[in-house]
């Protein structure tokens, strides 16, 4: 039978939820006005740390084209830097986010009514055109590039979130312990592909996979 893996007990909470007491709550509960005439002086949720202090930004069709401020894609000319895009009318947000992140305005369909955007992720994906944007790249970028150099700020960085470092190997525990565990060394013993439908203390590895190895052989077509 074997213990219950860590996989199962994080599916019921407890010290592996997130640590979120003095959190202010989401952002779709704050009172913002998101009208015309509005201005922002704090920004939005996501703006923490990347908004200068005081500083003014405006959100509407009527708004300039000027770093913080918001507006609908359809008024952005190609070629426009953002973040902070919304992926349906109305979400407050849901696409280039991360420090350092943005997203390109690449063209317009008038007549469809939608914008084709390039992500962070070098994809490119078609939004609403009536779906707002912040102008401008989130600031903080390189933040990960920084080696933790430490196991204390390593520590501490996770101690905010929840119960998710250290992390012990699976191929490092006993055979009781995890489906990984034992052996003569340390290696897993099987495929570490499983199932979707595989119960919770077997979902241990590459998780309903559907390609392993690398690709040999092949040439990527770039989106055009």
């Amino acid at each position: 039978m074997g213990r219950v893996i860590r996989a199962q007990r994080k599916g019921a909470g407890g010290i592996f939820k997130s640590h979120s007491k003095h959190r202010k709550g989401a952002a779709q509960l704050r009172p913002l006005d998101y009208t015309e005439a509005a201005w922002l002086h704090q920004g939005l949720d996501q703006r923490r740390s990347s908004t200068t202090r005081d500083a003014f930004v405006y959100c509407g069709k009527k708004a300039s084209l000027a770093i913080g401020n918001v507006l609908p894609l359809e008024n952005l000319p190609e070629g426009t830097v953002v973040c902070n895009v919304e992926e349906k009318a109305g979400d407050r947000g849901a696409l280039a986010r991360t420090s350092g992140g943005y997203a390109t305005v690449i063209g317009h369909n008038h007549d469809e009514g939608v914008t084709r955007i390039k992500l962070p992720s070098g994809a490119k994906k078609v939004v609403k055109s009536s779906c707002r944007a912040t102008v401008g790249i989130v600031a903080g970028g390189g933040r990960i590039d920084k080696p933790m150099l430490k196991a204390g700020r390593a520590y501490h960085l996770n101690k905010a979130k929840r119960n998710r470092w250290p992390k012990t190997r699976g191929v490092a525990m006993n055979p009781v312990d995890h489906p990984h565990g034992g052996g003569n060394h340390q290696h897993i013993g099987h495929a570490s592909t499983v199932a979707r439908n595989s119960p919770a203390g077997k979902k241990v590895g590459l998780i309903a996979a559907r390609r392993t190895g690398l690709l040999r052989g092949t040439k990527k077509i770039a989106d055009k």
